[in-house]
């Protein structure tokens, strides 16, 4: 079967990482973390928070987007979060 149409298995919610980049005092920022802890807590999947300011090689790649969201270290957000695309892209 060709890779393209082979499917590759779907990970459950829980085995999926949220990754929110963002910075302090960042009104953005707060509204996008109140939305994943309420999907997360939902769905039970873990998530993260990491403070572009104290991480060079992260604030050189997104200080214009932030917030960002990541899915399993992928970028799936900015600026704003949708909670229902959030919900749809981990699987619940």
């Amino acid at each position: 079967m060709s890779p393209l149409l082979r499917r590759t298995p779907r990970k459950k919610p829980t085995e999926r990482t949220v990754t929110l980049i963002g910075k302090p005092d960042c009104h953005l920022c707060e509204d996008a973390e109140a939305v994943i802890k309420q999907v997360c807590d939902e769905l039970g999947t873990p998530w993260e928070k990491k403070d572009i300011t104290q991480d060079e090689e992260l604030y050189r790649a997104y200080w214009e987007q932030i917030p960002v969201v990541l899915v399993d270290g992928e970028q799936h957000d900015f600026w704003r979060v949708d909670p229902k695309r959030l919900r749809t892209t981990l699987g619940g």
